[in-house]
């Protein structure tokens, strides 16, 4: 799917100095820019559905560590 991004002149000046740094095309740059985000957007969400349930079962001992 096609799309158009807009950026500034000081946002496309820094994403053809990326792009030229890493060899690569900007279009190339943004793309890995997304996976990124979502791989870190997907990880955290991870990390909160454990937290979720390993929390509460450790709720106590963590109390008691905590005003030690």
């Amino acid at each position: 799917m096609a799309m158009t991004l807009r950026l500034s002149d000081e946002e496309d000046l820094h994403l053809a100095e990326l792009a030229a740094a890493e060899g690569r095309s900007k279009q190339e740059i943004m793309r890995l820019a997304l996976a990124e985000r979502w791989a870190r957007l997907h990880k955290e969400q991870q990390l909160a559905e454990v937290l979720g349930r390993v929390l509460p079962r450790y709720q106590g001992l963590l109390d008691r560590i905590g005003s030690a």
